[in-house]
This record gives C-alpha cells, structure tokens and sequence, in this order.
C-alpha cells in the first residue's frame, strides 16, 4: 500500500469508507461482517478510516472505535463528520452547542481523545458561509479535541467557498470516471496549490463501476440506491453520481469498452483516481472481505496509459456529462 501525505501525515491512499457499514442505507450488513471489513483493510495496509456520526445514528462510528480498541489506535487516522445527525436534525445541528455536543458523542463513539479530523458533512451553502460554524471548529481545534477540520462538500461552489479558510485541511468530493468536473474546472489544481487534501468518495459511483448490475438489479427499501435515485433523500449525486440507474448501465458498458489490457472495470475506476496527483486518498466502501482486498489492491497497480486517461475525458465530456443531475 503506497502513502500520501495528508496534512503532513502519511496515510493509505487507497482508505475505506465506512457509509456502508453504518448498516441502514446500503443495506444490512452484519457487525461481523463489518468487522471483517474493518480487519481486511488494514491488513492490506488501508490506514485511513472516513466515517460519519450519521451512518447508522453511530453505527459506524461505534464499530470502528471497537476496531480501534482490538487493533490499537496508533496506525490508524481516522476521519469523521458532523451536521447531518437526524437529532436534532436542520437547522438545529449547525448551532454551536449542538455541533460541540455531537463532535463529543464522536469521540466517545470512537474512543479517543482527539479526532484526527472532522469534516463538515455537505452542509448547505447558507450555512458554510456563517462565520461562527468554522468559529466553532476552530475552537474545538484549539482546546485539542480534534487535531484538523475540513468539508464534505456537493458542489464546486461549496468547495470554493470552504477553500476561502486557509486552515481547512480537506475537501471531500464526488470524483469519478462519471463525475469528472472537479478536474475540469481547476479544483483539485486549486486544492493542490493551497495544500489541501483531497479524499475522493464515490470512486465506483455507487457500484456502477465495479461492473455487477444489471437492469434486473434490485437493492432493499432503505438502500439509498432504491430511495434516492431522484434526489429524494439526499443530493441526487450521492446515488450513481446522478446518473439515472438505466443510463448509469448503459453507460457503464461504454467504459468497460475501453478498459486497458491487464485491468478490470473496477481497477480502472479506482485507478483512474489515483492517477490524479492532487488526491491524497479515495474512500471506496466493502460489504465484505473480499471487496476489501480488492478496493485495497488498487494502489499497486500501475498507472493507467494517456490514451486511456485522454479517451475517458472525451468520453466523459461527450457523453456522461450531459446526463448527470445535480450540481457541478
């Protein structure tokens, strides 16, 4: 496993997202399993854990921090979010005492002192621009319970606006072989030349890019891929990258046309981010051992070919862009 620098720590650049082990809108996934997930990881070298006090109202955050307890905490940054908690819920979480009272249900959920990074989860323009948010992380910095803040962020805007703070450490984006704007409008030049870390969530665009669906393809009745395909939750780019399902397909086998020698569809996709010096780690989830190892082995993989990365940005400009829904 090869590292980056995030903020001056070394980290796994390939790391694991733990959405879907919060168990409650990826489907069920058993503690065991998640566990497993966990412990796969990091045997293949992932040392970067991105979690959300939402995922599971603490589910997430519990089973790590029991990972945590089981492996030690040393290796391990751990990054987490805050402001889409469902108590109080908007617009209640973005205020001061209640942001102070949910990075503290965090620490105790992961079990540690300080959080290695906090990370404002997607909140709304209205709010990123509210000095007394980020007053109230920096706060929380200087009294040491967490080391770093960054964002979780939907848009480019949103992203520019929270680059306008030079001590926010992180952005996190949707970027993927789908979802390539980020790229073509100078954020991630603008994020490298600032400093910032970039963490890439969604590199397989919901499962679209790892290759297995089809249109016979059903996902349970809490899956956010059965109940956001139209934004009804959520941000319609957290579900497929805003792709409709039935156009995210017929798209996919485009790209599995153009898979390199040597790769599979799901290796292309994970690559393709890699292959993007400004990232500093991609977050992709696992329901199991498996998909673990496999997200993990993404990083000794050697980078893709120009050709490839030149056909993927026609592709994408052609054909992807013009269909995806939601904001840039």
């Amino acid at each position: 496993m090869k590292t980056r620098s995030f903020d001056g720590v070394a980290v796994s650049e390939v790391g694991l997202g733990c959405w879907q082990i919060g168990g409650d809108q990826w489907g069920d996934v058993a503690e065991a399993d998640a566990l497993a997930v966990l412990r796969a990881s990091a045997d293949a070298g992932v040392t970067f854990l991105d979690t959300a006090d939402v995922y599971g109202a603490g589910r997430s955050e519990e089973l790590v921090g029991r990972f945590l307890k089981e492996r030690g905490r040393g290796r391990f940054f751990v990054a987490t979010k805050f402001g889409r908690f469902p108590r109080p819920g908007w617009p209640g979480n973005f205020d001061p005492k209640t942001i102070r009272e949910h990075t503290e249900n965090s620490r105790r959920r992961l079990g540690v002192e300080r959080l290695d990074l906090t990370q404002l989860h997607c909140l709304p323009m209205e709010q990123l621009t509210r000095a007394e948010v980020w007053d109230t992380v920096r706060g929380l910095q200087k009294e040491g319970k967490i080391a770093r803040f960054g964002a979780s962020v939907e848009s480019v805007a949103e992203a520019d606006e929270c680059l306008k703070h030079p001590d926010c450490r992180s952005l996190q984006v949707i970027f993927n072989i789908f979802r390539q704007t980020p790229e073509h409008c100078g954020l991630l030049d603008r994020c490298r030349k600032q400093g910032v870390a970039v963490i890439v969530r969604l590199p397989l665009a919901s499962g679209l890019l790892a290759g297995k669906y089809t249109a016979a393809t059903t996902f349970g009745p809490d899956d956010h891929r059965t109940v956001n395909r139209n934004g009804e939750r959520f941000n319609v780019g957290e579900t497929f990258a805003g792709l409709g399902f039935e156009k995210g397909l017929e798209l996919t086998e485009k790209v599995r046309g153009l898979v390199p020698p040597g790769y599979t569809l799901p290796q292309l996709a994970l690559r393709w981010c890699l292959d993007h010096p400004a990232v500093t780690t991609i977050i992709p989830g696992a329901r199991n051992r498996s998909q673990a190892e496999a997200n993990a082995a993404a990083s000794g993989l050697p980078p893709l070919p120009a050709g490839t990365h030149a056909r993927l940005r026609e592709f994408f400009v052609g054909e992807v862009k013009p269909a995806v829904r939601g904001p840039d």
